[in-house]
């Protein structure tokens, strides 16, 4: 059975749509270098994060670790299944979530991370970030990073229409879904 399969933006190879538990079963244990998200029936595949991007997560988790939020059981994590809705799972480059979520994780309730980040490549494209921006908002997610490594800069959006855009010594914060969560942008990219 074929599966309708859209990379980085194009249109789907095939025609034919599948459930959310067929993509499940397929692809959600799938390690080929390939991250697959679910939208609507069709699968979204785009490149795995990649060691320069781990390298972004290691430090951001240097940051996390002095947080409240950390202090008190939160979880920082990388490409973790998240339902933004009931025909879209995503899987975040980076996410944070609250230590009184993981109680309702660990008994398979899927839980909307306040704080998200998605590492942007240059094979993404635009339309898709921005239409994922809106669903990460709608979904109840409060604040999103767009982190940029090659202009070494993040957007950070508190809401679709309210971005900071941070460089150089611009500190870039997490509130107000982890208010001491305050990173220098040149630190993320040092």
């Amino acid at each position: 059975m074929s599966a309708t399969t859209a990379i980085a933006g194009q249109k789907p190879k095939t025609a034919k749509m599948i459930t959310k538990e067929q993509f499940l079963r397929r692809y959600s244990n799938r390690e080929d270098g390939y991250k697959y998200e679910f939208n609507q029936g069709i699968i979204e595949k785009t490149n795995a994060m990649n060691q320069k991007q781990a390298v972004i997560q290691a430090v951001m988790l240097r940051f996390f670790i002095n947080t409240k939020i950390f202090k008190e059981g939160g979880l920082f994590t990388a490409e973790t299944d998240m339902d933004t809705s009931a025909t879209q799972l995503r899987r975040p480059d980076l996410a944070i979530y609250l230590g009184q979520q993981l109680a309702k994780m660990k008994e398979g309730e899927n839980q909307v991370a306040p704080w998200v980040a998605e590492i942007i490549s240059p094979t993404d494209r635009a339309d898709d970030i921005n239409n994922k921006l809106y669903e990460y908002f709608k979904a109840g997610v409060k604040v999103v990073w767009h982190i940029y490594p090659q202009s070494k800069k993040v957007d950070v959006f508190t809401a679709p229409e309210e971005v900071t855009i941070c460089s150089g010594k611009t500190i870039c914060s997490g509130a107000p879904a982890i208010p001491d969560l305050l990173i220098p942008a040149e630190e993320l990219f040092a």
